[in-house]
């Protein structure tokens, strides 16, 4: 019975996903999609509810009235119909119905509908630019990612249940004590306006407190996740205590949007306190008056009163009801301020696959700016010409911020070029398919990260498919294997599968890098992109690392960066980068014989100067 409700709703929709409204009706809509048949059906259910418990307070007004007037003797045979109906109702039918709620509503909707958010954003995330994650904390993401998706389940629940249910019990409420005396729900009318009154004041000023509550909780949760991911770095500057008061600095600030919240939170209570209480106070005065009139039964006092009293706890549902429905509305608008963002860099209309026959790479009349301050474009590239023919190696070189890195992200298309284009094998990376660009180009990076999971699962991740014996000889050819083969984990796994930690932690620089490599050759792309592949090896292993990637470099385009010049100077040409452009080009020889910028570089190096950069 429970798998068959909780199937009624899919938390995990095939379609891709698009980019969220910026509107909060329209964001909360856009994420309500699928789950409307089941949200319309749970509020039906409430109705009926709502209607039916307020009949059992009709009924009890007629039994005290029954008690005052039958004849005990014939007081079965007479209304045994009447009572055998509302004992249907109370033992079967509102258990019945309220079963098949919490069904609908905990089976369908408490679970499925927060996944259901979680995996189209994060889907969405996924396809963000790289400027998106380096702007913020990737806590704070995720934590948005989280939050979120329970508060925009709640605003909607809520909101429904107060529409519905809580619309439908005034309402039946209201009409059932004036069918009995009009006076009597003149007390209950006036304080509905007030409650009213009381609510429209106070709770909006929670939604906005809530709002700045949220990121403030946001940004406490990233500080928090940010000690946490660069603990090496914390310990290795003694600087636990500055960790410590940069965290509760964001605590500290979080506190600032609970108090107020608080405060109000204390006003909104008393208010909604007094006024049921006057609300009762005037309802028992009023019933006693009219009784004294002999204009009311008693069955018709009991009624109102049994009802006062019933709003008496109602009330306080509702006012925390609302409050949370505020709370999380600004939690929503907290969260749609990031996970609404557009994406900057987009597949084109139409984008195929790129189709990589030779590897030959053209940036032509390029250009690329990054976004500065004041939203002034700083320039790093203009008018770039650039052939490098298929299966040509070519090396980078130049001092930092000459633009190496940012050519090798153009390329990858991390960014988008302000003018030109940059063409692989005549097909402009703008017009295809972001993934399959990327997966036609392998990359071993200077600061290598790894996935918090097993040595397989990041050998793999270069190519899914690869059975067993491939991710072994990878990981030989990377030298590799005999260093994983002494890997444990705290949980007693050991070699291919020990986990590696957060980035690869628990393995040395160089023990990182040759994992990186294995995974690269396992991935076999035509491209292959070397940004310091062998900076964190000691120079045995970077020898024998060094000789498996020139058999891996064979019949590929490959683009290698390097800071120490000997690792590339068997090149098939070197480009020197300075201030964007390209000042010399040619061998590793026709470069020393120019006695240049990379001559000088040179000589820099193999006299003993080190640092350049």
């Amino acid at each position: 019975m429970f798998s068959f409700f909780e199937r009624l709703t899919n938390p995990f929709p095939s379609e891709p996903p698009g980019q969220p409204p910026a509107g909060m009706v329209a964001f909360c809509k856009h994420y309500t999609s699928g789950m409307w048949g089941v949200l319309l059906t749970v509020s039906l259910l409430s109705a009926i509810v709502a209607v039916l418990e307020v009949a059992l307070f009709g009924f009890m007004g007629t039994l005290v009235d029954w008690f005052t007037e039958k004849d005990r003797s014939t007081f079965i045979e007479q209304e045994s119909t009447t009572l055998i109906g509302m004992g249907l109702v109370i033992v079967v039918l509102i258990p019945g119905f309220i079963l098949l709620r919490s069904l609908f509503s905990r089976q369908s909707l408490l679970g499925n509908y927060p996944m259901r958010i979680r995996w189209q954003a994060h889907r969405y995330l996924l396809g963000q630019s790289l400027t998106f994650f380096h702007n913020e904390f990737a806590g704070r993401v995720a934590t948005k990612v989280m939050q979120t998706a329970l508060s925009v389940r709640e605003t909607v629940m809520k909101l429904l249940d107060l529409m519905v249910y809580i619309g439908v019990y005034f309402i039946s409420m209201v009409a059932l004590i004036f069918s009995a005396d009009w006076r009597l729900s003149v007390p209950l009318i006036i304080w509905l306006g007030v409650y009213v009154v009381i609510l429209r004041i106070l709770v909006p000023k929670l939604k906005e407190v809530s709002q700045y509550q949220a990121d403030a909780r946001s940004m406490m949760t990233g500080r928090i996740v940010d000690s946490y991911t660069n603990i090496s770095t914390v310990k290795l500057f003694s600087h636990s205590q500055r960790e410590a008061n940069y965290a509760r600095e964001s605590m500290d600030k979080f506190l600032h949007t609970v108090y107020p919240q608080m405060r109000l939170v204390t006003i909104l209570e008393f208010c909604v306190e007094l006024s049921n209480a006057i609300l009762i106070f005037s309802i028992g005065a009023l019933s006693v008056y009219l009784w004294l009139q002999q204009v009311v039964s008693p069955g018709e006092i009991a009624l109102a009163v049994s009802l006062c009293l019933r709003l008496n706890g109602m009330s306080h549902w509702v006012m925390w009801e609302v409050a949370s429905l505020f709370e999380n509305l600004g939690t929503v608008q907290d969260g749609i301020n990031t996970l609404a963002q557009p994406v900057e860099v987009k597949n084109a209309k139409q984008a195929g696959p790129l189709t990589v026959t030779g590897g030959e790479i053209q940036f032509s009349n390029m250009s690329f700016s990054y976004p500065g301050n004041n939203h002034d474009p700083v320039p790093v590239f203009e008018n770039l010409d650039l052939h490098i023919k298929p299966g040509e190696k070519v090396g980078l070189v130049g001092r930092s911020g000459a633009g190496k890195s940012t050519l090798v992200n153009l390329l990858l298309r991390f960014y988008d070029t302000t003018e030109g284009k940059i063409l692989i094998d005549g097909q402009d990376i703008s017009q295809v398919d972001q993934e399959s660009l990327r997966a036609q180009i392998s990359m071993v990076t200077q600061d290598t990260s790894l996935m918090h999971r097993s040595v397989r699962d990041n050998i793999i991740y270069g190519r899914n498919d690869a059975d067993e014996a491939d991710m072994v000889n990878a990981a030989e050819q990377a030298e590799a294997f005999e260093f994983i083969q002494q890997l444990s984990d705290k949980d007693g796994r050991t070699g291919f599968d020990a986990q590696v930690g957060e980035r690869g932690v628990k393995l040395s620089g160089g023990q990182r890098q040759r994992i990186a490599i294995a995974r690269v050759l396992l991935k076999d792309a035509p491209l292959l992109i070397l940004d310091e592949a062998t900076s964190a090896l000691d120079s045995e292993v970077e020898a024998a690392i060094q000789e498996c990637l020139n058999k891996v470099m064979e019949n590929k385009t490959v683009l290698a960066i390097a800071h120490r010049l000997s690792t590339i100077a068997q090149m098939d040409r070197l480009l020197v980068l300075d201030n964007g452009k390209i000042v010399e080009q040619g061998t590793h020889q026709e470069l020393l014989d120019k006695g240049g910028i990379y001559a000088k570089l040179w000589a820099h190096q193999t006299g003993g100067f080190i640092g350049l950069e």
